[in-house]
């Protein structure tokens, strides 16, 4: 071989390797960047929330007694398997304790970016562990989550790997950030509830973070807490309309900052960061929706010691549920 040809293909080869070296320091570069970028907005949004309720003088509403560190055992979810989380809404009593009148399970797939919310209504009436039948939010008043989520799992086999309860401040945060502008949604009939000051026409609306959380928890119609589970999944997908949009995707980061100081939950922060990476780089389509107890399978009913009920078919609505979130 001549001296050129091999003076040609060492030029040649240095031109690769300097290529590839080039290559691998600008993926580095740009995922320093990302990273940079995620963890300041992160905590951009965290001191913003914090800084709020410092001006305000608010603890959050989520007692200690509901935010209990003993965790049940579950399996973590393995090979980007799907990922089920437990989201509670929590109010303050006036002494003090919480209850919820908001109990969903959420499933994620990183995968490909599939989502499942059932929402089990909070009069279903079913076996608690350790205690009498009673409605499904009686549990969490009992025993904080851990009850709830063990009497989720006795009841329909559900192994929920996360939770986290948020009260009604993150969830104005969360609704104000998402959609600055307000969301529009359209009212058939009057919605009037004077001792919680709602009133809303019948017609088109646009809601700040404040009248959302209005909208979604009016029950005093003749759909009750059914129309409040609708409304629920509602305003869930006009939220996701509004996040996945190309700026609406620059708030993840911020976003979760902001509603970390309203949340209890067992995720961990670098998990939060992690689950928010992949809803960016596998966008959420559609959000599929249940409602438990499924039409057909339930009646009305009432105990002494718990009131009026929704006395369900078990066996059918835990067919129904777990076929929902496996196929």
């Amino acid at each position: 071989m001549s001296t050129r040809k091999r003076i040609r293909r060492k030029n040649k080869k240095s031109v690769i390797k300097k290529l590839f070296i080039s290559t691998i320091i600008a993926i580095a570069l740009i995922l320093f960047t990302i990273g940079s970028y995620v963890y300041l907005q992160y905590e951009a949004g965290k001191s913003l929330s914090e800084n709020q309720l410092s001006e305000a003088s608010e603890t959050p509403t989520i007692p200690k007694k509901h935010s209990t560190k003993k965790i049940l055992s579950t399996n973590e979810p393995e090979n980007n398997a799907p990922i089920n989380v437990l989201l509670v809404g929590v109010d303050k009593l006036n002494n003090g304790l919480a209850r919820t009148d908001t109990i969903m399970i959420a499933q994620y797939n990183p995968l490909n970016g599939d989502s499942k919310v059932a929402s089990i209504m909070r009069d279903s009436y079913v076996e608690v562990p350790g205690r009498s039948n009673n409605k499904i939010n009686a549990s969490f008043a009992f025993g904080g989550v851990d009850l709830l989520r063990e009497t989720i799992r006795h009841n329909f086999g559900l192994d929920i790997h996360y939770y986290a309860l948020i009260n009604f401040e993150g969830f104005i945060h969360l609704v104000d950030t998402i959609a600055p502008n307000g969301i529009t949604v359209l009212t058939e009939e009057q919605m009037y509830d004077p001792n919680n000051s709602i009133k809303f026409q019948p017609g088109e609306h646009v809601l700040d973070g404040v009248n959302t959380l209005n909208y979604v928890r009016f029950r005093k119609d003749r759909e009750n807490d059914f129309g409040r589970v609708r409304r629920q999944q509602e305003v869930l997908n006009l939220l996701k309309n509004e996040l996945f949009t190309l700026s609406g995707i620059s708030k993840i980061p911020k976003l979760t900052g902001m509603i970390e100081p309203h949340l209890d939950t067992n995720i961990q922060t670098s998990k939060l960061l992690s689950l928010g990476r992949d809803v960016v780089l596998n966008p959420i389509d559609e959000i599929k929706t249940l409602r438990i107890p499924i039409d057909g399978s339930f009646k009305d009913a009432y105990y002494q010691h718990a009131g009026s009920v929704l006395q369900m078919d078990l066996e059918e609505n835990q067919k129904a549920i777990q076929e929902f979130f496996s196929n």
